[in-house]
């Protein structure tokens, strides 16, 4: 892959991941807790993101070769489901792909929020994995790879960085700030979705191209 390849994923995967946009339900989730606890549940978390992450990385093809499931069929799913997931990031709420309110419920009962369900699904949800199983399968070189390992080694340092910087973020941005970069990111999500989508039809069936 080109440098190109490589900006584009990591653009697509903080996009994807919106670090900013699971600020309220972090603040929400962990009301109760005093700060050193709010800084463990936030490192606990992009611990988390970074393993669920560099898992789909190094065994995501596998799996799908496991299950007989093509690429091109991969890649129309995973688009439509981007897509489904950035909709409702632009219409400024989460999206039910992401977390049922069922789980948001249970969620707000558990001791520990950072694996279940800020590190899965909200942040390393359905929707970045897919990315990074359709990218490794553009090349699966070392040296492809490693960059594509630290990218989302980054990624995760960033969900770090918002989570733990939480309470002063959202006084900054303030509700309205957050949703207006969440909107953005959804309309950056919503273009690779369809990338996406575009590119398997052609592969499934070849007469598009």
């Amino acid at each position: 892959m080109i440098w190109k390849e490589y900006l584009k994923f990591f653009i697509g995967l903080i996009a994807i991941v919106n670090p900013l946009g699971a600020i309220p339900i972090f603040i929400a989730l962990t009301a109760g807790l005093d700060r050193s606890d709010r800084r463990r549940v936030s490192r606990m978390a992009s611990v988390a993101v970074a393993a669920i992450l560099l898992a789909a990385l190094l065994v995501g093809e596998a799996i799908l070769r496991f299950f007989g499931i093509s690429i091109p069929s991969f890649q129309v799913a995973g688009g439509l489901l981007i897509l489904l997931m950035a909709i409702s990031m632009m219409h400024g709420r989460p999206s039910r792909v992401q977390q049922t309110e069922e789980e948001a419920r249970d969620a707000e009962e558990m001791d520990s929020v950072a694996v279940m369900p800020l590190g899965i699904p909200l942040l390393a949800g359905p929707g970045a994995i897919s990315t990074i199983i359709l990218y490794v399968h553009r090349s699966r070189a070392p040296w492809d790879m490693a960059i594509l390992a630290l990218e989302i080694l980054v990624v995760s340092l960033a969900v770090w960085l918002c989570l733990r910087s939480a309470p002063f973020i959202a006084r900054f941005l303030s509700r309205t700030g957050i949703n207006i970069a969440t909107r953005i990111m959804g309309l950056i999500m919503a273009a690779i979705g369809i990338e996406f989508i575009a590119t398997g039809l052609k592969q499934l069936f070849p007469i598009l191209s």
